[in-house]
């Protein structure tokens, strides 16, 4: 099976070539490194031509490469030398600690440093002559040095890397938020929408299915005057919205949101739509006054409890119920469960997530379902009940001295 080796580097090769090119060069002009070896000038070639070849493994395999060119270089001490030959150890030696595994690059500057050293001293005690130390001089110039360049370079591409992988990252939690935000804001821009057009759509859903369905003038005119009424109100408030999402200027007046002040009106409007509602209250002047996210949300949480018990419930008395404790506010609306007699208003079954996602937004409790009761005919109510909590540190300080 034969051996493949990987495909080298454009800039190896030119390196390769170049070095051998120079190599040669001085070796045609006479221009030798030593004297007085055991091997001629001749015998030099070799270990500039293996050291080139070894140039092509620089980068593939950088310490199969250092090896074998420590004992090219050893060998080419026996000869009369060749500076191209030393240049190329050198570059290898880089090399191998900048495109070697982490481990070599760890070892190899070390080994090298201990390497000078230990010629420098061995080097002194044998000739005990000043001049030795140009040899451990030499030696770390052609060992240690690259080894110690390669440190550096390699620690700022590491570093580059690490950084462009900040960066990355940094870019992708920044669009992770930015789908998070838009997510959220479209799923609240549908639970305003549902909230404010749902509860005029299933009143004209309900009376314009009685007005087709009884022969009474009376009351199909009466149902028309709901109907308009409710159109009216409905194609406000979406008009309304719809303006506010397109204009993205900032000069544009936001709309109030609705507070518990307009319980009223709201109640009012049930009733106009036939549901027979009453409002209990327990609240007194003394209690604190309510966050406007609550306000908002026990706003939200009526009016929809109210839009499906004009769907869905039947006949008979509904309730709201506010009661303000310590720290929270609880919202409780029931109204008769069982089989509408009336027309019905089809559902999408969206409102009691809506509910849920406020009050959970909030960080409160939320619960909905049948219960028993003994205000009804069939022993049942349909009760929702949403405890919305009241961060103390947006009350009043004066308020804090309210209790339950």
């Amino acid at each position: 099976m034969a051996l493949s080796l990987p495909r080298p580097h454009r800039v190896d090769v030119q390196i390769s070539v170049g070095s051998v090119l120079a190599g040669l060069a001085l070796w045609g002009l006479g221009l030798h490194m030593q004297t007085d070896r055991l091997l001629g000038a001749t015998w030099a070639l070799i270990p500039l031509v293996v050291l080139a070849g070894l140039e092509l493994l620089r980068r593939s395999k950088p310490q199969t490469a250092l090896v074998i060119g420590t004992l090219a270089l050893v060998a080419d001490q026996f000869t009369a030398g060749n500076l191209a030959s030393v240049m190329m150890f050198t570059d290898i030696m880089y090399a191998a600690v900048v495109y070697g595994t982490p481990a070599a690059a760890r070892r190899i500057p070390v080994t090298t440093g201990l390497i000078t050293v230990a010629v420098t001293i061995g080097f002194l005690a044998w000739f005990r002559e000043p001049e030795a130390i140009l040899i451990g001089v030499v030696t770390g110039l052609v060992s240690f040095a690259p080894a110690t360049t390669g440190v550096l370079v390699r620690t700022h591409r590491e570093a580059a890397v690490a950084a462009r992988l900040r960066a990355e990252q940094t870019a992708l939690l920044a669009e992770m938020d930015r789908v998070q935000a838009v997510t959220g804001e479209r799923a609240r821009m549908a639970r305003e929408l549902h909230d404010m057009v749902a509860n005029h759509l299933s009143a004209i859903a309900i009376h314009s299915t009685a007005a087709l369905s009884l022969d009474d003038p009376k009351t199909t005119k009466d149902a028309l005057s709901v109907i308009r009424e409710n159109s009216v109100e409905g194609l406000a408030e979406m008009r309304r919205l719809i303006g506010i999402l397109r204009d993205s200027s900032d000069d544009r007046e936001p709309a109030a949101s609705p507070t518990l002040d307009g319980l009223g009106a709201l109640i009012d409007n049930a009733r106009t739509n036939g549901l027979d509602v009453t409002l209990d209250d327990t609240r007194t002047p003394d209690d604190s006054k309510l966050p406007a996210p609550v306000e908002l949300a026990a706003y939200r949480i009526i009016q929809e409890s109210l839009t499906n018990a004009l769907k869905h419930a039947s006949p008979g008395l509904v309730t709201v119920t506010l009661t303000q404790r310590r720290h929270a506010l609880e919202v409780r609306v029931t109204s008769p469960y069982g089989s509408p007699s009336g027309p019905r208003a089809p559902g999408s079954g969206a409102g009691l997530v809506g509910m849920r996602e406020r009050t959970e937004l909030l960080g409160g409790t939320f619960d909905s379902g049948p219960e028993s009761s003994d205000a009804t005919d069939d022993g049942k109510v349909w009760s929702v009940h949403a405890t919305l909590p009241v961060d103390p540190s947006d009350l009043d300080p004066a308020d804090e001295g309210v209790t339950e």
